[in-house]
């Protein structure tokens, strides 16, 4: 048996063609997306980008971002309710609160609920329907935006098959775990259609204090396209309509435990979040058309997405400065107050201060629409061959909040409403509308590819406090970010890459111009790529040089009420690192294979000046310290065995530990964790399937095969667990 390489735990690829996504198969260009996978010749693009193919995702059926991005490198993650319900999700190095500093999109079009306006992504979609995930970092981003300082991330939903196909997948597991997932779809002559449903449950593995209630969630999804094909003249068409729905309800907190009742039981919750809850809807339409006329490709996109979410979570405790943070961190000097959280003291006693519950809910309603062209063509221009790229989109997005604290009773170890009327907290609308463009030519040189790109983001943005009319602000931002990157072919297996772009993060529209200027960064990278069509390898080193870091302050990240929405500035930030990735298939014997894939990140961090920021994450920072939730090692092992009818794969993560606060505690009594760090941790995980052949195929899983208990983040009241050991058992079905 000849060796060879199979699709390893991390695919080598890189969207060319169309800038915004990425498809398979030339023949059936549905959203103008096609996928480069090579397994015989060296890639010869620059820049970073990484595909997790369908078969990938498949292995371990996970539906965690969290956990299917630990596949690539150069990815930082900060978890939070081990379900990886909403993400938090950085590349190299930029903060992962709520993903909010990556440009997200599912097909291409962007899907944070306000990208521009509020980008902290509380919607994520749903990754048990998506056929791929791509991560696209350094200029090989520069296509996409407004988040252009990191990189992008591109979910890729089914295609419309070409001739009648569907499936079915149902798993159960521990701790409640259900997923009940089909599809069918069929391609008649020039027209064709799918249906796409999920229902993903658990009971979660939390113990609420007092209450008989799971800590769990259930989400629904459902997924319709239906397309037309025509052919005038030479020139090919397709139009394809989208329309999805999902919704979620779930159990979830922002309170944590103490570090000492976490030691004692890490899976405990108390009493103080009896009533959290989260109860969201989204819905989407998208009109596609694409166009094909000998070598010119284009793509265009109508959109628009809608969003509603409440989440009811405790938010202090009244007759109290304190946060709920410095509580957790030093229960003892708070007795009293901590004895009210964990429902061992009633709020009220007689000839006492009363210190009830705080109930926040965060309603807010969001929108997102736009319309974008992408295309590409190819020509030859004084016998050099050129690609060019080019796209412009007009968007729109908006988030109204409408915030409101109800005050709770803590009444023998049960939290009850009082009875009182809402309270409004926030009341405002933040909008913005953008035009963005962008141009690329990749010019080849004999064995030098060489890219010139700029991008350009024309922004107008508005801010209305819905509580005083005069009270409102306006304002433009209008910035170039160019690029260049190339890659130089050594040998028919071997050549290295380089690249330079300026990074952008807009502000949001509540912040004074005046005040808070724009993050920018300038950033580098250069490396090598390998494949002699049974090694693939590819090592990258990384230097962003932000000249000014900003941080923003949501309920995830710092939850000081006086703060929420407020953006800080740490001025000039580096942030280095190096990123490699290695796969290669061994045959055992003709029947057995051995894959095996090593991904690994170093990440270094550091203030150039002094700073002192009421901001909770920062505090009294030194020139030189790290900035927090930044771990400086991670790395990822896979290693299976794949034979013709089964297939087993093991996962080992490390993550090393994390700093809580940059610095020093300040002046200041929200500024708690001082010194903290998160644990590091080592998971392991195993998933085995065997195919039934046209029976379907059985699969079976285990995440955090040795139940490793530790603290993920203390943010942003207390220490927080990652998911405890599930097992899950499914069965595929395809027809």
């Amino acid at each position: 048996m000849n060796k060879r390489i199979s699709i390893s735990a991390v695919s080598f690829a890189v969207a060319t063609a169309m800038s915004s996504t990425v498809i398979a198969d030339e023949k059936n260009s549905l959203e103008h997306i096609q996928i480069i996978s090579h397994y015989d010749k060296l890639r010869t693009e620059a820049g970073s980008a990484t595909l997790l193919s369908e078969e990938e995702l498949g292995k371990f059926e996970s539906d965690d971002i969290h956990r299917i991005l630990a596949n690539v490198p150069g990815v930082n993650i900060r978890q939070e309710d081990g379900y990886g319900l909403r993400p938090n999700i950085g590349f190299r190095g930029v903060t992962p609160e709520r993903s909010k500093k990556i440009t997200i999109m599912e097909d291409g079009v962007l899907i944070g609920p306000a990208p521009y306006s509020a980008p902290a992504a509380y919607y994520f979609p749903l990754t048990t329907r998506m056929t791929a995930v791509e991560v696209f970092k350094g200029p090989a981003a520069i296509k996409h935006g407004p988040q252009t300082v990191a990189g992008a991330l591109n979910l890729v939903t089914r295609q419309i098959p070409e001739q009648f196909a569907g499936g079915i997948d149902v798993a159960s597991g521990s701790d409640g775990y259900q997923k009940f997932h089909g599809h069918v779809g069929s391609q008649q002559g020039d027209v064709g259609f799918l249906v796409e449903g999920v229902v993903l449950s658990a009971d979660g593995f939390k113990d609420i204090d007092n209450l008989d209630k799971d800590s769990g969630f259930e989400k629904h999804d459902l997924l319709t396209k239906v397309n037309y094909r025509w052919q005038s003249g030479e020139v090919e068409h397709e139009l394809t309509g989208k329309l999805s729905y999902s919704d979620e309800d779930s159990n979830e907190t922002y309170l944590g435990l103490s570090d000492a009742d976490f030691a004692k039981a890490a899976y405990r919750r108390y009493a103080a979040s009896q009533p959290d809850n989260m109860d969201t809807k989204h819905t989407q339409f998208m009109l596609t058309h694409n166009m094909e006329y000998q070598d010119l490709r284009l793509t265009s996109r109508l959109y628009r997405n809608d969003y509603e979410r409440a989440w009811l979570k405790l938010n202090s405790l009244s007759n109290t400065q304190v946060s709920l943070s410095s509580i957790l961190d030093n229960p003892q000097q708070y007795d009293r107050l901590y004895s009210v959280i964990t429902g061992k003291q009633d709020s009220l006693l007689s000839g006492d201060t009363s210190h009830y519950l705080n109930m926040g809910t965060n309603d807010r309603e969001y929108f997102s629409h736009g319309l974008q062209v992408d295309g590409s063509y190819q020509l030859a221009v004084f016998g050099l061959a050129h690609q060019l790229a080019f796209g412009v989109r007009y968007h729109e997005d908006e988030i109204e909040r409408k915030h409101f604290e109800e005050s709770y009773a803590m009444e023998q170890g049960i939290a009850s409403h009082r009875g009182l009327d809402k309270v409004f907290t926030t009341l405002d609308t933040e909008n913005s509308k953008a035009w963005s463009v962008y141009l690329e030519d990749k010019v080849t040189f004999e064995e030098l590819t060489l890219g010139l790109g700029v991008r350009g983001e024309f922004i107008d943005s508005r801010y209305q406090n819905n509580k005083k009319a005069n009270d409102w602000q306006e304002k433009t931002t209008r910035i170039w970010l160019p690029g260049v990157s190339g890659f130089y072919k050594m040998s028919d297996s071997a050549g290295f890459l380089f690249g330079v772009h300026q990074g952008f993060t807009p502000t949001t529209p509540k912040q004074p111009e005046q005040v808070t200027k724009i993050e920018k960064s300038t950033n580098y990278e250069f490396g090598g790529r390998f494949n002699d069509g049974v090694t693939q390898f590819e090592i990258v080193s990384f230097f962003n040089d932000y000249s000014n870091l900003l941080e923003s302050c949501s309920q995830s990240s710092c939850g000081v009420a006086e703060q929420l929405e407020e953006q800080f500035s740490a001025g000039a930030v580096d942030v280095y690192g190096l990123e490699a990735q290695f796969a290669q298939t061994y045959p055992m014997s003709t029947q057995l294979d051995i894959p095996y894939s090593f991904i690994y990140t170093l990440t270094e961090s550091e203030f150039k000046s002094d700073i002192t920021s009421d901001f909770v994450q920062w505090g009294i920072v030194k020139e030189g310290d790290n900035l927090p939730y930044l771990p400086k090692h991670q790395f990822t092992f896979n290693v299976g065995l794949k034979a013709a009818l089964w297939e087993l794969t093991m996962a080992v993560k490390y993550v090393s530990s994390m700093d809580e606060i940059a610095g020093t505690l300040a002046n200041n009594p929200n500024l708690a964790l001082a010194g903290e760090k998160t644990d590091s941790t080592t998971i392991v995980d195993l998933a085995a399937s065997y195919n039934l052949e046209k029976y379907g195929k059985l699969y079976f899983t285990v995440d955090n095969v040795f139940d490793e208990i530790s603290i993920v983040s203390r943010r942003p009241y207390g220490a927080r667990p990652g998911k405890p050991r599930q097992f899950v058992v499914g069965y595929k079905y395809q027809f």
